[in-house]
């Protein structure tokens, strides 16, 4: 449930047009009469860019901070062994809420692992099905590297003895250094361009999330691919801040906006799975982000590419049971 067969209608559901009220619109470019979009593909609003109203988006991390009674509709839960408060909506169970889950620490820990570890063969990535297994793509491109259509001998035997049946293996790519390079006719790509074009990897099961439109943004939709349902779905968000919305299991019915910063864990079980939910919004303007801690922590020399990934991007960790 990831699409829609009817786009049209889809612009006319309460999700949607929650979707586009959270949205980031930029500013008309007023000397050339033209309009620019957004990362989301947004045509810009006639207001000023990312002027969208907020007051109704739950803060939980205000509501932690706050101490007192909590607003119409929003519980809160002490879990024995967990010395963090867990809350939710009491019309819409199986949801739940851990403000500030993780420390800084254990954000830097798992940014790290999402950028350096998880994309490594033979897990895939969105890259995997361009220019099959690449290995070290974050340490290619702190060293300014590229990415080059080259020859490999095993491949091209392969091909040679395969050709009889028309079956053909796919080209190999390897990262090499860009001053080895000049006068070179190859089919290259930098390094630092495909690590902003790394849209997910995955680990165990090797599903293919490129038959979904996988963006910085994450349209409304329902997580349908496991087979058993009644496992929960553990979400970990890290880097810029953002949007999440919350729905019914309907795109019909009115979504709930809340914010979710880098450390925060959403827990989706039971009649929460049959929701929909997204993210519309991610926050990467730099009085927006609110990452100062992880800016502090990753400056050091070994970090500065992840730093500067981080300052612009968010990440996602799914954890979940497919069988």
């Amino acid at each position: 449930m990831y699409g829609t067969s009817d786009p049209t209608a889809a612009e006319r559901t309460a999700f949607r047009r929650a979707e586009k009220q959270y949205k980031l619109y930029k500013t008309l470019n007023v000397k050339g009469r033209s309009r620019s979009r957004s990362r989301s593909g947004c045509r810009p609003s006639s207001g000023e860019g990312g002027g969208a109203d907020l007051s109704a988006v739950v803060d939980f991390h205000a509501l932690l901070a706050a101490d007192g009674e909590l607003p119409d509709g929003i519980g809160r839960r002490e879990c024995p062994g967990f010395d963090r408060p867990v809350f939710c909506f009491l019309d819409r169970p199986g949801f739940y809420f851990i403000p500030g889950a993780l420390s800084t620490e254990e954000q830097c820990c798992w940014i790290r692992e999402s950028l350096k570890t998880f994309p490594q063969p033979p897990n895939r990535t969105n890259l995997t099905a361009i220019y099959g297994s690449i290995s070290d793509l974050l340490i290619a491109a702190e060293n300014q590297q590229i990415l080059v259509e080259a020859e490999n001998p095993d491949i091209q035997e392969r091909n040679k003895q395969n050709n009889c049946g028309g079956k053909t293996e796919s080209k190999y790519f390897k990262f090499v250094d860009s001053e080895s390079q000049k006068g070179e006719e190859h089919r290259s790509n930098a390094a630092t361009t495909l690590v902003r074009k790394l849209r997910w990897s995955t680990l165990g099961l090797q599903f293919d999330w490129s038959k979904i439109d996988v963006g910085d943004m994450l349209g409304g939709h329902v997580d349908d691919m496991e087979a058993d349902w009644t496992k929960p779905i553990v979400s970990i968000s890290l880097g810029c801040k953002c949007i999440f919305l919350l729905g019914g299991k309907t795109r019909d019915e009115v979504p709930t906006a809340m914010f979710l910063r880098s450390g925060d864990i959403v827990l989706m079980a039971g009649e929460a799975r049959e929701r929909f939910h997204g993210v519309p919004r991610i926050f990467t303007e730099s009085d927006q982000q609110e990452i100062p801690a992880l800016i502090s922590q990753l400056s050091s020399g070994d970090d500065v590419f992840i730093l500067e990934y981080i300052k612009n991007s968010r990440i996602n960790i799914n954890i979940r049971q497919v069988y």
